[in-house]
């Protein structure tokens, strides 16, 4: 009996299903069955399923309680193959993918779906989408192929099997829910932010610091924009470039201090505010619709919500059911860690395997003992600074760890003369693509670290020296931060089968934090099974190697208390 089935929906209702063989293709006659959720409850035997798209289908099965072990999603893998062949930004759709093993003409990808809060995605895509069972078999066939011809056959399958665990993962987040209590939140904004003024206006709080920037000034000015705050500063003598808060607190100034409270209090307003918390929280929960995989790293980010971008305040809303803890795990120095297990520099590896802190190991190695300057090195030679002190730290630790800083001045230099680059499993930056995110500025280092985010997702700036450089800085972190984003999946699916057994349910993640909630006898299992995911995770991913990768754990009823 196979335990490898092929599910379609199909365009009139019912469900289309076949057993595959070790060709991927149909071991025996396709099925029509009337119910969706039946056919996949009726055959417990089928450890992986077969299909065009997750949350096409895997939603529904979660709302009528079925839940499943495994799954091959199709259209996730073939953005990871089509990156791998240097096609990034081709369609990716399964119709696509037919139409170009067939010669035909390729259909472009349907238009994004817009956020909506609490909605589930719908069962059946927009017209045009559709492929038969027969159709996507073909297709899917075809892919393990593509596999075989893959730099690294093993690795890309295994990167495939995690990205399509991570989607079964983000469906179940989704469908779960983060545990929010409504009363809290609006206990935190009144304490925050004061009365709420009617017809939408800016609350109390904010409309005071706003008068008390204006006064500052000597001229009424609205902080919320910021030509206006750039021009107050020039009228006063003072020339800035933005208002980012790093610029703004370099400058003496009575209004300094009331402008960088209103714009902290600004943001929780616009993004966590009374509004945000009427569309986002039902029943107790917080339901974001995170999506796997949604940058050219691999992390996730979330349609809406702003999960990944709660303020620590915020999460005092963040409790556990009564009787319920929260198990919050925080990865220690994460991609330090991962760049000693990719770049297998024998010196590094043996610093990140000990029980002891990364950056003091690494200190007392190279820098006479100071943790600040081996953590500035370290993210440097990861993040792309090599220049003032930059460069004299990147010496420093170049001497005493040769292969790791090698390794990413390999990767560099790949990005700069256009090359494709790939993450330690074969997940594939394109030669002129970024993540629309700024990795420096993200690990705090100075602004003269970052790659030059301008082109967002879309693409590094073009063809110029500066555009080369930039792409090379982000190649330079790529296969750093994208190797990590492999390791959380092979993670994630790792405690979801640990936690299967359990009354736990995952509640949250982003790439170096994951979040359980569990009845509170079971939080001791719990942080055991983060710990053997972790262990587990690191030797699916890398190998043997000496490199550990330990977790902060905290045991909460509120997610601020983990701090």
């Amino acid at each position: 009996m196979a335990d490898r089935w092929a599910l379609a929906p199909a365009e009139d209702g019912g469900v289309e299903v076949a057993p595959l063989g070790p060709d991927g293709l149909p071991a025996g006659p396709v099925r029509r069955e009337g119910d969706l959720a039946e056919a996949v409850r009726s055959r417990p035997y089928v450890t992986r399923w077969v299909w065009r798209s997750t949350p096409e289908v895997y939603p529904t099965l979660l709302a009528t309680g079925v839940r499943v072990e495994r799954c091959y999603d199709i259209e996730d893998a073939e953005t990871l193959l089509l990156g791998h062949e240097g096609r990034h930004g081709e369609p990716r759709s399964a119709a696509a993918a037919l139409a170009r093993l067939r010669g035909g003409p390729v259909p472009p990808d349907p238009p994004p779906r817009p956020a909506a809060p609490g909605a589930q995605s719908p069962l059946f895509e927009p017209p045009g989408t559709h492929v038969p069972l027969e159709d996507l078999v073909t297709v899917y066939a075809e892919q393990q192929r593509r596999h075989d011809r893959a730099a690294h056959p093993d690795r890309m399958r295994l990167l495939t099997a995690a990205e399509s665990a991570g989607m079964l993962v983000a469906a179940e987040l989704n469908r779960t829910g983060v545990p929010w209590r409504a009363d809290v939140h609006r206990e935190v904004l009144h304490e925050l932010l004061g009365e709420r003024y009617a017809g939408g206006g800016e609350p109390r709080r904010l409309a005071e610091l706003a008068d008390e920037v204006s006064a500052a000034f000597g001229r009424r000015v609205r902080p919320d924009l910021a030509a206006e705050v750039i021009k107050a500063f020039a009228q006063a003598g003072i020339r800035m470039g933005s208002t980012r808060r790093w610029e703004i607190e370099r400058v003496d100034h009575p209004a300094v201090k009331p402008l960088l409270e209103y714009k902290r209090l600004y943001r929780i307003w616009v993004a966590h505010g009374w509004s945000w918390l009427q569309d986002w929280v039902r029943d107790g929960r917080f339901r974001p619709e995170f999506l796997a995989g949604g940058t050219v790293t691999g992390r996730w980010v979330t349609n809406g919500g702003g999960a990944l971008q709660i303020p620590k305040v915020i999460r005092r809303a963040v409790v556990a059911d009564p009787g319920w803890r929260l198990v919050v795990a925080d990865a220690d120095q994460m991609e330090p860690r991962v760049l000693a297990a990719i770049s297998r520099d024998p010196g590094l590896m043996e610093v990140a395997g000990r029980e002891s802190d990364l950056y003091q190991s690494v200190s007392d190695r190279a820098f006479s003992g100071d943790r600040d300057q081996a953590k500035i090195a370290v993210l440097g030679a990861i993040y792309g600074q090599t220049s003032g002190d930059g460069l004299k730290n990147l010496a420093a630790l170049r001497r005493r760890f040769p292969r790791a800083v090698a390794y990413v001045d390999e990767a560099a230099r790949a990005g700069e003369e256009g090359r494709l680059v790939r993450t330690w499993l074969g997940r594939t930056c394109p030669p002129a693509a970024g993540s629309g995110q700024d990795p420096a500025e993200e690990a705090g280092l100075p602004q003269d670290a970052s790659p030059d985010a301008a082109g967002g997702r879309e693409g590094l700036p073009g063809h110029t020296s500066t555009g080369a450089r930039a792409r090379g800085r982000f190649a330079r972190n790529f296969v750093v931060q994208g190797s990590a984003a492999d390791w959380a999946l092979l993670l994630l699916a790792a405690l979801r089968r640990a936690c299967a057994d359990l009354a736990a349910e995952l509640v949250f993640f982003q790439h170096d934090e994951v979040i359980v909630h569990c009845p509170a006898e079971e939080a001791d299992a719990v942080v055991a099974a983060i710990r053997e995911a972790a262990a587990l995770a690191a030797r699916l991913t890398f190998g043997q190697t000496p490199v550990r990768f330990p977790f902060t754990t905290a045991v909460v009823e509120c997610y601020a208390d983990a701090e």
